[in-house]
């Protein structure tokens, strides 16, 4: 940090040493010459005086580069910013640029690591993000062996901390092990800038600069195998990366179990992996075009869990995944749930082909199993009878019809029948048939196949619905759920955005202050690049709300078939419900909020003209009699008592604009723009200031303080206001030929000072711990109470009987010091 800070002070540079900490190195501090240096500020904690960066002179000093040292240093209590890293963003907001330094072990990240490798714990951190958005990060490499040479020589600590350094926390293991963190740590850095720069150049082909593993989740029992597997393999590539990736199909709504998902997604997660969703139309071709979007290097998949017979139709995921991979590796692996030699023949699910592409798959299914069957029934000759040759036809068709409906079964029925015509009654390769009983058997098998695929179609066609409608209410109870356990809009948004495998999603609401031109503001958003007018998304599901809301749900994504849309649309509705629940709850709270405000207003605007009544009464009395007709000359004051009149009638004005001053301070404390300025402050000192506030009244007050007294951690000026003001209420209720008492006692971390009037007496006179709530028909005791617990102390009246007497205690900021003699 030294030497560019000398560099760039050499280039012309405007360079400052905010904070350097040598520790005591002489080629460390060697290095600092010739910088110019803010001088350190010092603070008093706990008895003890520290020195920290000058924040204020730095701001006000407004170099073009700081210098600022150890950036995850946490500050003396009583600092503006309670970090270091604080204060540096507060220097780069003033136009300042900084450079700094950083122990890797110091990331909050890395601090259970760190902790497991040395076994010490670190107590000064930085968050990662702060650091990740630094301009540049150099990394200062030194090999163990070289940084236990220099401390041998002195170079880093005192002769007499040499050896326990070296036996505990700087052996080569623990060196070699936090190195490797400072690397990698980094190596995460320059990857990201990786794939910014391949993003600027639409780079698509994976870079192998590291492993990157993807593994494609189905959402299936498998899956925690797949997982496993995959982080085992990245285990044995050393700064390899993993993540997951699930593909919502394109046919409507998620047909994996969320429950499942969810359980996949917390394993991965906790592996330390990313989870990922997309949705795509080919899933071989999804799963490519995001792993070149996230370099990948490989991708570990299951075996099918598809039948011989559903393989042969629509092909293997892995097989179609390898043929298109190009450099990117692809393992498959094997699993309890994949098809084998148990379960020969697996019909293709109904509800994987819905519409025109399940009818074609069906006609091709047709055009290709009747002529093989013939063919292979053709070939085997005499060794088949039309019998067996019609229940083979009629397994066909129930085939087709559970795959296409009716009309390919219709379809695959008849070709049927005239292929066991024209091949298998006589005469042969003729249409004409020559036996009746073999008429009646192809009219019979005709009949019977059309009832057969229709059934079976139809069958297939319900099932289809079941499944959605159950997928339909599964999506919407969960978001009802989510609703109901009051997850903000966004939350609930992501989930509708992954229920429908959409892009991005978002709830907008029109401004109707503008029919002629209607302006959209977003409420809530969720997934990348949500679209912020209805007419940039691709699918929109306007809401008909009671209320002139003017809301829409618009996402951006894949094209939703009429169901979907109808089941979009009753999503917005519950999502309008959210949104006019969350309204309706700020509200409240804004409401209560200023019925509090207007009921402190109120209470303190009656306290104020009570408090104001009886000065203003006197002064207007006084003045009164001083201002009356002539009167005899023996009936006529004397001047004495036209000076006793007069200084009445300023000691009553000087009271009234005081309780005008503390209502404007009360004011401004709510307000919170009363700035206070906490240090430790010596009782002695406070108290007198207090009696010389008081004047001649003072001698009527009776001090009691322990020999051994801490400072308290208060505002002098403001403690010396609140005891002042307390005292002067105790005198004011004080018979004139009875004391007053202020007390103080010591508590662990804390200073109790008891402030009462003669009637309650001393410490003695109240039980211990007997307390009730501070009376609040003053404007002086609001003020007292609220200045204290500013301070962060606290104020309550204590009153085992008549009279007035108040306990006020603040935290200590010391040890407990002897007081000198009297």
């Amino acid at each position: 940090m030294l030497e560019e800070g000398q560099r760039l002070r050499a280039g012309g540079a405007d360079v400052v040493a905010g904070f350097v900490e040598p520790h005591g190195r002489r080629p460390t501090a060697a290095l600092a010459e010739g910088l110019e240096t803010i001088p350190r500020r010092t603070m008093i904690h706990r008895g003890a005086a520290f020195t920290e960066m000058d924040l204020d002179a730095m701001l006000a000093r407004r170099p073009r580069v700081a210098l600022v040292d150890e950036l995850a240093h946490t500050n003396v209590p009583g600092s503006r910013n309670t970090k270091r890293w604080q204060d540096v963003e507060e220097l780069l907001d003033a136009g300042t640029d900084v450079v700094t330094t950083l122990n890797v072990q110091h990331l909050e990240s890395l601090g259970d690591v760190v902790r497991q490798i040395t076994g010490v714990p670190q107590r000064e951190t930085l968050p990662d993000e702060v650091a990740r958005r630094a301009d540049q990060i150099e990394l200062i490499d030194l090999p163990p062996e070289l940084l236990r040479r220099r401390m041998l020589h002195g170079e880093i600590y005192p002769t007499d901390r040499i050896e326990a350094a070296l036996t505990h926390y700087f052996r080569v293991g623990n060196l070699t092990a936090l190195r490797e963190l400072a690397l990698l740590w980094l190596a995460d850095r320059v990857e990201e800038g990786l794939q910014r720069y391949r993003a600027e150049h639409g780079i698509t082909a994976p870079w192998e600069t590291r492993e990157r593993i993807m593994v494609a989740l189905s959402g299936g029992p498998e899956g925690e195998t797949l997982i496993r597997r995959a982080a085992r393999v990245t285990a044995r590539t050393p700064g390899s990366e993993l993540l997951a990736l699930h593909v919502v199909p394109s046919d409507g709504l998620v047909h994996a179990d969320p429950a499942a998902l969810a359980a996949l997604r917390a394993l991965v997660e906790s592996l330390g992996a990313g989870y990922h969703q997309t949705t795509g139309d080919d899933l071989p071709e999804t799963l490519l075009r995001f792993a070149e979007a996230e370099n990948v290097t490989q991708i570990v998949l299951g075996a099918s869990r598809r039948g011989r017979l559903s393989t042969f139709l629509y092909g293997s995921v892995g097989h179609r995944t390898i043929r298109r991979s190009g450099p990117i590796d692809v393992l498959v692996v094997t699993h309890e749930e994949a098809s084998g030699s148990s379960s020969p023949l697996r019909l293709p699910h109904p509800t994987r082909a819905t519409g025109p592409r399940r009818f074609w798959v069906a006609m091709l299914l047709a055009a290709i199993a009747l002529p093989a069957l013939t063919s292979l029934l053709v070939a085997l000759g005499e060794h088949v009878d039309l019998a067996f040759v019609l229940v083979l036809y009629l397994l066909t068709v129930v085939v087709v019809a559970l795959v296409g409906g009716l009309i390919p079964a219709l379809v695959s029925a008849l070709a049927a029948g005239l292929l066991a015509d024209y091949y298998f009654t006589g005469p042969l390769h003729s249409l004409d048939v020559q036996h009746t009983s073999d008429v009646l058997a192809l009219l019979v098998f005709v009949v019977t196949a059309v009832v057969v695929g229709s059934a079976s179609g139809t069958a297939a066609h319900r099932t289809y619905e079941a499944v959605r409608a159950r997928s339909e209410a599964r999506a919407l109870s969960r978001l009802a759920t989510a609703l109901m356990r009051g997850q903000d809009l966004p939350a609930l948004l992501e989930q509708v955005r992954e229920d429908f495998g959409l892009d991005a999603v978002s709830l907008l609401k029109e401004d109707t202050e503008h029919p002629a031109a209607p302006r959209w503001s977003v409420v809530a958003a969720a997934g990348e690049n949500p679209p912020e007018r209805p007419y940039d998304a691709d699918v929109e599901a306007p809401v008909d709300s009671p209320a002139p809301d003017g809301l829409t749900l618009a996402a951006r994504g894949r094209t939703l078939s009429d169901d979907d849309q109808l089941v979009l649309r009753a999503c917005a509705a519950q999502l309008v419900m959210a949104y006019a629940h969350g309204r309706l709850a700020a509200t409240a709270v804004e409401t209560g909020l200023r019925a509090e405000a207007e009921h402190t207003r109120a209470s303190l605007l009656v306290a104020a003209s009570r408090d104001l009544r009886a000065p203003l009464r006197t002064a207007e009395e006084a003045l009164r009699r001083l201002s009356a007709h002539p009167a005899p000359p023996n009936a006529r004051p004397s001047a004495e008592e036209d000076g006793r009149l007069l200084e009445t009638a300023r000691s009553s004005v000087r009271r009234a604009v005081q309780l005008v001053t503390d209502l404007d301070d009360l004011s401004r404390l709510r307000a919170e723009s009363l700035d206070l300025y906490l240090r430790p402050v010596d009782l002695d000192e406070v108290l007198t200031a207090v009696l010389d506030t008081l004047g001649p009244g003072s001698e009527r007050i009776r001090c009691t303080l322990p020999e051994h007294m801490p400072d308290a951690l208060a505002d002098a000026a403001v403690l010396t206001r609140v005891l002042s003001a307390l005292t002067a209420e105790a005198l004011r209720r004080t018979p004139p030929e009875e004391p007053a008492h202020l007390t103080a006692e010591v508590r662990p971390g804390r200073l109790a000072i008891r402030v009462g009037d003669g009637i309650v007496g001393g410490a003695g006179s109240a039980a211990p711990g007997t307390t009730a709530a501070l009376p609040m028909d003053s404007v002086i005791l609001r003020l007292s109470r609220d200045l204290t617990e500013a301070m962060g102390g606290t104020l309550d009246s204590v009153m085992p009987g008549p009279g007035f007497a108040m306990l006020l205690t603040l935290p200590t900021a010391a040890p407990h010091k002897a007081r000198p003699p009297a």
